[in-house]
């Protein structure tokens, strides 16, 4: 099976199966995609991705504030807390740094302000010490802020919880780096581009037992649906890439991001599939 481990399920674009979420994730489940994490962006979305969550077994939730998005006040650490266990998410996220808008040359790229790196780095600070206290994993969005991202990770996140550096663009190096505390490296359709070789790098070269997949839908879809609304069944083709670049089966990528997901997410384990929580079990991964 497959584990799409970062989807906004919400924000699926119509022209995705008609708007129609369920025959999205049945075409998913048609391909063994057989589990799904939404992410939320603000803390606003958590309801309504909990009522995704209710209606489909095999989806479960985060809690968060993206490093880009605008609110009406900064959550404190409580607040942020409050959300995530009142509706039993599993991870905290997305949150992050993105300083890529802040460039001179980028400041009008967006219709909206972008939050100052000051805010950013109080928000992702904020949400680091909830996921820590929580013990949940910390789903972490990074462009164009690598020493700051790191930092702030090295200071208040807990190894021992870790978290996942999603969509991941940056360097081997980088990548390391957040291995080393704890972190896993999820990569997106951007591995499967023609011009992300120093991405099939990265693929090639952290240790698959640190290497989850997702499709980050409806953004970036994959070759050779580029130029098309994303959607959760192709986080099949990223395996896919990865299996070839790193010259394995895509079974035995399947086999190994899935267990990756589950020693992550534990929260999750719970709502896994029956055969494959036996399988977990069996092998001392959850």
């Amino acid at each position: 099976m497959f584990v799409d481990s970062h989807c906004h399920l919400d924000r699926l674009d119509a022209a995705t199966h008609d708007g129609n979420l369920a025959a999205a994730l049945d075409a998913a489940r048609a391909r063994d995609v057989r589990q799904f994490l939404a992410i939320a962006v603000t803390l606003d979305d958590v309801p309504a991705l909990a009522d995704i969550g209710r209606a489909h077994d095999d989806v479960v939730i985060s809690a968060g504030v993206h490093p880009l998005h605008q609110v009406a006040e900064e959550p404190s650490i409580e607040a942020i807390k409050e959300v995530a266990e009142r509706f039993e998410v599993v991870a905290i996220g997305e949150a992050g740094l993105d300083y890529h808008y802040l460039h001179p040359d980028r400041v009008d790229c967006l219709p909206v302000p972008v939050p100052s790196r000051e805010v950013q780095r109080e928000r992702f600070r904020r949400q680091l010490i909830a996921a820590t206290e929580l013990e949940l994993p910390v789903i972490v969005h990074t462009r164009d802020a690598r020493e700051d991202t790191l930092a702030l990770i090295r200071e208040h996140s807990d190894p021992a919880v870790g978290g996942v550096l999603h969509c991941f663009t940056e360097d081997l190096d980088m990548a390391r780096e957040a291995v080393r505390h704890g972190f896993y490296i999820s990569l997106s359709g951007i591995v499967t581009f023609r011009n992300a070789e120093s991405l099939r790098d990265v693929a090639r070269r952290v240790p698959l037992d640190r290497l989850l997949v997702e499709t980050d839908s409806p953004y970036l879809a994959p070759v050779p649906h580029r130029g098309k609304p994303n959607e959760p069944a192709w986080v099949v083709e990223v395996a896919e890439c990865i299996a070839e670049t790193r010259g394995i089966s895509v079974d035995e990528v399947a086999m190994q991001t899935t267990a990756n997901f589950y020693r992550l997410f534990h929260a999750a384990v719970p709502q896994a599939p029956e055969g494959v929580k036996d399988a977990l079990a069996g092998a001392g991964l959850v």
